[in-house]
């Protein structure tokens, strides 16, 4: 998990900034801002519009789902409420065919039809006889209301021209809410009567109550003047004006949508029941309407809320690990350029060292041809050849010209050798060769230098440049790591696998177990200001994996460093390659 969290991490962000500075090409903090954002754009925007399109149509559809459940709650209510008002005046109607005006105009006659009709149709409360004058001649019911005169009011008026009439609710003689229903029935000499019923609101009250209604919604009848005709739960009480006001007229039921005394959504469902005076009202509260909405938007935000972190999880991911991996091809590019660089740098330098050392033997053949001729000329006389400070003088030339001469010989010998070339090699002649360089340091500074090569070590087969550079790396370091008065170590021994193994110890003040795990990467130092490129142990890797062999290191912070190189006892010959054909 460590590792994939670190493959994704923003391993540029630090680029350029910090203690430790390091060569960018591109400014890949932007690159990775652009490539983060545009992906997101590229990716939620359309998603965003998408939910917003989805959540909009949802809603719509959601809502004339709505208006056409209660467009057709209110149409079924209607037809209901009408049937409920056609069937009593049927009732009438029947009545009038079989019973004359003779037979109706009995009291007992007119109770027995009264029963009948209350036992067969129910909602009837009286039944009374008008005659052409408005005047009440025989009633059967509850009310004495027997010999009271209609004349005068409207309704008598409209059902005289009408031939019936359906009343609103209104209080009457008997100052109790209750509505009537009146027919006119022509007699044989011209004349007629009206046939009239009172009819129990209970039964259209429970038509109302049996309505399958949500919480917060409301049914209940209104006359064309705006006042309540059945009881209402929440817009007021019987006769009572209908405080939002009745819409306007239409043949079909209709929703409209309002706001009530509150501010607050509603959606009302109305109808005009046709010949009659009165207008079912329907009124659905918005949040109990969109209560469906309400809950699949909620999924809609929770899914887009959702996918909005995966998407960004899954962009940063992406956008991160891919400026990641350029990253690390661009610095490894780099890297790979600075080591050219370096590389030729080192072969220059090893040019330069050529000729330096080929320059300097010149006069030291002079000086060394000089000085031999001044020894001999000094032994001819007996006074020079008895002078021990003289003499000693002139070998101590001598022996200096000779060291110088060794010297330039060595650099001659490090910088011909570039090219592979496989030769028999005595690897303590090697290790002292490498020592040779470093021995007056070593005695200025103090430090015991200990070689542990056994006298019967096999001649290994292996280029001898390369392995006197790889040694000469290693002790490098070893003296850079220690103090003055440390202790370096060189072992060799055959290993049972045919190959040798050759140690290079020192007391110096170790590696942590962080930087050993990137010492040999190019110009890694733990040097920092101090002084070195961090390619000597690079180079040193390097020179190993070309002699087919290995290297190892351990450590610890304090107690020293011992680098661990394996290599084959012979490693086959390589021709040289031709030059390439143009």
């Amino acid at each position: 998990m460590r590792r994939l969290l670190f493959r994704f991490s923003p391993q540029f962000l630090d680029a350029g900034s910090g203690g430790e500075s390091r060569t960018v090409l591109f400014n890949y903090r932007r690159i990775w801002l652009v490539s983060v954002l545009l992906l997101l754009a590229v990716s939620i925007l359309p998603m965003g519009l998408l939910v917003i399109i989805s959540s909009q149509l949802a809603r719509e559809a959601i809502g004339s789902e709505n208006r056409l459940r209660a467009v057709r709650l209110t149409s079924n209510t209607r037809r209901t409420i009408s049937f409920f008002l056609e069937e009593r005046l049927d009732a009438l109607r029947f009545i009038a065919r079989q019973e004359s005006f003779r037979g109706l105009n009995s009291e007992l006659q007119l109770a027995y039809l009264l029963r009948d009709l209350q036992m067969g149709f129910g909602g009837f409360v009286d039944l009374g006889l008008i005659n052409a004058d408005g005047l009440q001649v025989r009633y059967a019911g509850p009310f004495d209301l027997t010999g009271k005169n209609y004349g005068g009011q409207e309704w008598f008026r409209v059902c005289v021209e009408k031939g019936f009439f359906i009343s609103d609710i209104f209080l009457g003689f008997r100052q109790i809410p209750h509505m009537i229903i009146a027919l006119k029935v022509p007699k044989k000499d011209g004349s007629f009567y009206l046939l009239r019923a009172t009819l129990d609101t209970r039964k259209i009250i429970r038509i109302l109550s049996s309505l399958e209604l949500s919480e917060g919604s409301d049914a209940f009848l209104c006359n064309r003047e705006g006042l309540i005709q059945t009881p209402s739960k929440y817009y007021g009480n019987v006769l009572q004006r209908f405080e939002l006001g009745l819409p306007g007229y239409s043949p079909r039921s209709r929703v409209i949508e309002a706001r009530d005394r509150k501010g607050k959504p509603i959606l009302i469902g109305y109808a005009y029941i046709k010949d009659s005076p009165y207008v079912l009202i329907l009124v659905k509260r918005g949040e109990e309407i969109m209560k469906g909405w309400f809950s699949l938007r909620t999924k809609i935000n929770w899914i887009f809320f959702l996918s909005i972190i995966t998407v960004c999880v899954v962009v940063l991911g992406i956008s991160t690990f891919m400026v990641n991996r350029v990253y690390e091809n661009d610095q490894a590019r780099l890297r790979a350029m600075e080591r050219l660089e370096a590389s030729s740098r080192l072969i220059s330098i090893g040019r330069l060292a050529a000729g330096v050392a080929h320059e300097i033997n010149n006069p030291l053949a002079i000086i060394s041809e000089n000085a031999g001729l001044m020894k001999d000329l000094f032994t001819l006389k007996k006074e020079y050849r008895e002078d021990p400070q003289l003499m000693g003088l002139v070998d101590d030339v001598l022996e200096s010209v000779e060291r110088c001469g060794e010297i330039t010989k060595q650099l001659l010998g490090f910088a011909r050798h570039v090219e592979a070339r496989v030769t028999p090699i005595r690897l303590e002649e090697v290790v002292a060769e490498v020592i040779s360089f470093l021995k007056k340091e070593a005695s200025y500074r103090k430090i015991e230098i200990q070689t542990d090569i056994p006298s019967d070590f096999p001649v290994v087969f292996l280029d001898r440049g390369k392995l006197q550079q790889i040694l000469l790396n290693l002790v490098n370091n070893a003296f850079q790591a220690m103090d003055d008065g440390g202790r370096l170590q060189i072992k060799a021994r055959e290993r049972s696998d045919g190959r040798v193994e050759i140690e290079v110890r020192d007391t110096g003040c170790g590696i942590s177990e962080e930087d050993q795990k990137k010492i040999f990467e190019p110009f890694f130092t733990t040097k920092g200001t101090k002084g070195g490129t961090g390619l000597g142990l690079s180079i040193t890797y390097g020179l190993v994996q070309k002699l087919k062999g290995d290297i190892k290191v351990r450590s610890a912070l304090g107690k020293g460093t011992t680098f661990t190189v394996v290599l084959p006892l012979k490693i086959e010959r390589k021709e040289d390659e031709g030059p390439a054909c143009g």
